[in-house]
């Protein structure tokens, strides 16, 4: 089968690199041969390895980059061009190789994997891992959202096979691309414990940001709008006002960045944490493991995943009670706190709270560890090729139907 994503690692934009190779690996071990189809320095072909003693890898290729552009409005000229690579190297691809199945992630990919699809006469599945309107609050009406809302909605209502991450996204994308939802099928994301462990001097990594009686909030991810690290800001200043022995890290880069940092400044918090930019993932596990907590208080969240990887790392967690991060942390089950979502005065009070109360604290960890579990990528790959099987049984049918 052929994967189309615009990140693959190392080109890592954020998470849906992380999750379209290890869904790749996991398809590998159960049996699958995958080809993944993404943009990189260059256009040779590659073997990811599955693992270790495994006889077998995903084989990835990639199309040039195009000059990444500076403006906003020229995003979408650019995704348009690498399509136009993608389908070019993808049919190429077809002729030395025979696929099944194309499967396009986001999109950013839509054009091309929608393209290969019908000239390769193949099932479409398109994974839906965010939306142009959850990211914006529905202000979609003006360019370039309403041309990426556009490609969005061509997109679910094109592809054979729809999945999403959370029965919260399902609801989500049924309801602004109006599809019936029972073509929407929800696999959630998974999450590998074991690259997860953290690696070198934690004492000392921990003591460059806070002192040994001091306790560290950990932020990370995207510094854009919708993942509400303002609202994590804003809380700081009354749990500070409470307990003046807290400091923050805010872990990522993106657009909101140089805002955020400002609104430290005025909420006079630049001398109460650091804000690191871009990291690594072998860094992030680190900071999962110095951490007194992680919250996550997304406005938008179609999954969770940062909620995700803090707990299997035995970091506990705070979220927003909202999108996806409901099903990451459901309620009744004590693997992690919710705080109302968008209120920055009840998230203080549950930050107080958590950084207080060891016991609480131990428990969370304990739960949260056999909670992680249940994502686990061997159980994602197979539920999605469950959705390939289904889609090469009705392709007789529907080749009848055609001819």
């Amino acid at each position: 089968m052929l994967i189309l994503s615009w990140e693959y690692p190392p080109v890592i934009e954020g998470g849906l690199a992380r999750h379209v190779r290890k869904l790749a690996q996991a398809l590998v071990r159960q049996g699958v041969g995958v080809d993944v189809l993404t943009r990189g320095l260059d256009r040779e072909g590659e073997l990811d390895p599955v693992g270790a003693g495994e006889g077998s890898a995903v084989s990835v290729h990639r199309v040039r980059e195009p000059g990444w552009p500076r403006e906003l409005d020229r995003f979408v000229a650019w995704v348009e061009q690498m399509n136009h690579d993608m389908l070019v190297a993808g049919e190429a691809l077809a002729q030395e190789r025979s696929y099944e199945l194309v499967h396009g992630h986001d999109w950013l990919v839509a054009h091309a994997a929608a393209g290969l699809a019908d000239r390769l006469e193949l099932p479409y599945v398109t994974t839906v891992h965010a939306t142009e309107h959850g990211r914006h609050q529905g202000w979609v009406h003006e360019q370039p959202q309403s041309h990426i809302h556009a490609v969005e909605r061509w997109m679910a209502n094109r592809a054979d096979a729809v999945i999403v991450c959370s029965y919260y996204m399902r609801g989500h994308v049924a309801d602004i691309f109006d599809i019936d939802e029972r073509r929407v099928a929800v696999i959630p994301n998974g999450v590998d414990p074991s690259e997860l462990r953290a690696n070198g001097d934690l004492e000392a990594l921990r003591g460059e940001f806070a002192a040994p009686h001091e306790k560290l909030v950990l932020l990370v991810g995207r510094l854009v709008y919708e993942k509400g690290f303002q609202l994590a800001l804003d809380a700081l200043p009354g749990v500070l006002a409470r307990l003046p022995g807290v400091r923050f890290l805010v872990a990522g880069s993106g657009t909101h960045e140089a805002e955020l940092k400002a609104q430290a400044v005025r909420l006079g918090l630049s001398g109460h944490g650091t804000f690191l930019g871009w990291i690594g993932d072998d860094v992030l596990h680190r900071l999962y493991g110095i951490a007194d907590l992680c919250v996550v208080p997304s406005i938008y969240e179609p999954f969770g995943l940062v909620a995700l990887e803090a707990m299997a790392s035995g970091c506990p967690c705070i979220v927003a009670d909202t999108g996806g991060l409901r099903e990451v942390v459901p309620v009744g089950e004590r693997v992690g706190l919710r705080f109302n979502g968008g209120d920055p005065e009840h998230l203080g009070v549950m930050i107080e709270r958590l950084l207080v109360d060891e016991a609480l604290r131990d428990r969370l960890v304990t739960e949260a560890s056999e909670h992680v579990l249940r994502f686990d990528w061997e159980d994602v790959a197979q539920r999605t090729r469950g959705i390939y099987d289904e889609l090469h049984k009705l392709a007789p049918r529907e080749e009848a139907r055609r001819g």
